[in-house]
């Protein structure tokens, strides 16, 4: 008997130890992982466009998601951002809020959270063990069926509405099978190119598959390039459209205890729990979504927007964005991982105060690698490293690959050896920044 068919039969049995001695959850989450094509994990293999797999797990659901209010929010960076800010503001103006985000850092229950908690196990066992049979014969990809699994908890949570991030793309993502109040798309740069095109026009294509019948859609970030697409798109679809850009400006004033003042073009200062100048258009984004929400009879006011961007964290859980670990060295970590986020990491690596700049970095096999190399500061010492899932590029080649460009350092076989290797050399006065990929991130995490 091999290694899935014995988490499978512990899984039907419901026995509380099995293989190896590991829990039933942790059972449960591998056969997730080894049962169902797995995109974060092994890429392009994983992916399954299209959502006749997610119509056919609904319906045998009854559709769950049906069963209350829902905000679409599709980009290619900072939808996380966006998702864990509107949930914070609209926990802290009383409603019961589902999130749905995706790839988790450490546990794979930060997926599904309801008001800030993250899904209990014992609903993941019972959720994966009564639909086995369903599984089996839909054969949906890991993130299909993680979708359902969260759809189906907001119902039975009885959440008044739900965020939901797109896992990748739009027009064919699995989740876009909800009719939302309102569609969120952050911004458009290069990404999962191999699934989405390879112009900045065709990738806003398939974001703006999202955008559906008379439903009022927030732009976070237009450029030449994206805009007549979504021009064409809200004609078709008769949905009003709001660019945040033009709608309210952010200004950066301060760091203030680990968190970001801000001040608003309508003369408003926040305090926000999430750093990173990047965050600047994410927070635009959101303000412009939550004036939309209140022209839907929401009830969100300032008070609770300045209690939702303070206590961002604690409230949602959210981890990564240019997240302090330790200080004297500084530590930071950023899950931002293709060239659009790293423009804006390089430029807040550039603002900061150091004697050596020290940057461990990992990145993924499918990602524009070179155009993120070319990026970084020559003048840092680097320490390569790999995540340890099939998709991770490994060190020595990272290392090849960056010496090219001028970049020089050692390479690591562990994302736990980089680190351990960069705070050993580091003096107190230096700076490491810790990026990449979300997995390198994810390994980092549990060492702070």
């Amino acid at each position: 008997m091999n290694e899935i068919e014995n988490i499978e039969n512990s899984i039907n049995s419901g026995s509380p130890l099995g293989t190896r001695g590991s829990s039933l959850y942790d059972q449960t989450i591998q056969y997730l992982y080894d049962r169902l094509p797995v995109f974060h994990h092994i890429g392009s293999a994983a992916y399954k466009p299209g959502l006749e797999n997610s119509i056919r797990l609904m319906g045998a659901l009854n559709n769950p998601q049906n069963n209350y209010r829902t905000i679409h929010i599709a980009g290619t960076n900072g939808k996380g951002s966006v998702s864990h800010l509107l949930a914070a503001v609209l926990q802290e103006s009383g409603y019961k809020v589902g999130l749905y985000t995706s790839p988790h850092l450490v546990d794979f229950r930060e997926r599904i959270r309801v008001s800030g908690e993250m899904i209990a196990q014992q609903y993941v066992i019972d959720f994966v063990k009564k639909h086995k049979k369903l599984f089996d014969g839909i054969e949906p990809s890991f993130f299909e069926a993680t979708m359902a699994m969260a759809f189906n908890y907001f119902s039975d949570c009885k959440v008044d509405i739900a965020v939901i991030e797109v896992g990748l793309g739009g027009k064919l993502d699995s989740t876009n099978i909800i009719t939302p109040e309102l569609s969120v798309i952050t911004n458009i740069s290069f990404d999962h190119m191999a699934f989405l095109g390879d112009t900045l026009e065709q990738i806003a294509h398939e974001k703006a598959g999202i955008i559906k019948l008379n439903i009022p859609v927030v732009i976070g970030e237009a450029l030449p390039e994206t805009i007549p697409v979504f021009e064409m798109k809200v004609i078709k679809e008769d949905a009003p459209i709001f660019y945040a850009e033009e709608f309210i400006k952010v200004t950066f004033k301060r760091y203030e205890n680990n968190s970001m003042i801000v001040e608003t073009s309508d003369n408003k200062t926040y305090q926000v729990g999430l750093c990173g100048n990047y965050q600047l258009k994410n927070i635009a984004t959101t303000l412009t979504a939550i004036d939309q929400l209140n022209e839907l009879d929401y009830k969100i006011s300032n008070s609770s927007i300045k209690r939702g961007f303070e206590k961002v964290i604690e409230i949602t859980g959210f981890r990564g964005r240019w997240q302090v670990l330790q200080q004297a060295p500084a530590v930071v970590a950023d899950t931002g991982h293709n060239a659009g986020g790293f423009r804006y990491i390089v430029e807040q690596l550039k603002a900061q105060d150091y004697k050596t700049l020290r940057i461990v970095i990992g990145m993924v096999n499918d990602k524009d690698i070179s155009a993120v190399l070319a990026l970084l500061p020559a003048d840092a010492l680097y320490y390569f490293t790999q995540a340890s899932i099939v998709r991770a590029l490994p060190a020595e080649e990272l290392q090849k690959q960056a010496k090219s460009l001028g970049l020089t350092g050692e390479a690591y076989p562990s994302v736990k050896e980089a680190i351990r290797a960069a705070l050993e050399e580091a003096d107190q006065a230096d700076f490491i920044f810790i990026g990449g990929s979300n997995f390198v991130v994810g390994e980092a995490l549990p060492n702070f």
